[in-house]
């Protein structure tokens, strides 16, 4: 999102309620840190290798794997060609390298679509496309569609750091469920990508 609609995003969210006007006092502008110029391709090679890891670890694990090609991020092309035991050093699951290689065929063959493409077409339709593939799943895409496609309405509703975030935001017992937080935020609507970026930030106690 551009400076304008971040300021418009946090002016909407603090007239939700008191909890949400004291966040987004405490916080300012939630600035989401997007990397706009790659390919959705890099996009979701790079989500899968933070899938269920801390991003600590996940970091190191991708420094390991651009460093396995030069220190640049690997074409498609190259990603398919790999050898499993080089990938396998870099600190991945066989499920993973399984996941990347997938990637990189479905890039290979028109299945994932260009940056060009991908700004054509809607974020469900993204989906719905892309979850087609093996080990990847709705929340991969969606932090796609935040981080590189700047899409200004999307709630990751099964993200831990969301629902948690809700919860201590609403001193709640427990966080709640996915099902429970998609309801909740039809009333965050048209910038649930804020609202996201804000409960990734509430304060912990």
């Amino acid at each position: 999102m551009q400076k304008t609609q971040y300021n418009l995003a946090s002016q909407f969210l603090s007239k939700l309620d008191a909890d949400w006007a004291a966040l987004v006092q405490q916080i300012g502008p939630c600035t989401l840190q997007t990397k706009t110029e790659r390919e959705p391709y890099e996009a979701l090679a790079r989500a899968v290798a933070y899938q269920q890891l801390s991003t600590k670890v996940g970091d190191v694990i991708l420094q390991r794997f651009i460093a396995q090609f030069g220190g640049v991020f690997p074409s498609s092309q190259a990603l398919s060609k790999a050898r499993f035991d080089d990938l396998r050093a870099c600190g991945f699951s066989g499920r993973k390298i399984e996941t990347l290689q997938g990637i990189a065929e479905a890039k290979l063959n028109g299945m994932i679509p260009s940056r060009e493409e991908a700004d054509e077409m809607t974020d469900e339709a993204l989906i719905e496309r892309l979850v087609m593939l093996k080990g990847i799943g709705r929340w991969t895409v969606e932090m796609m569609l935040i981080f590189t496609l700047e899409r200004q309405d999307v709630l990751p509703v099964d993200d831990l750091g969301v629902r948690e975030g809700y919860k201590r935001l609403k001193g709640l017992a427990e966080a709640p469920t996915p099902k429970a937080l998609k309801q909740i935020g039809e009333s965050w609507q048209p910038y649930r990508s804020a609202a996201s970026c804000y409960l990734w930030r509430v304060p912990k106690l």
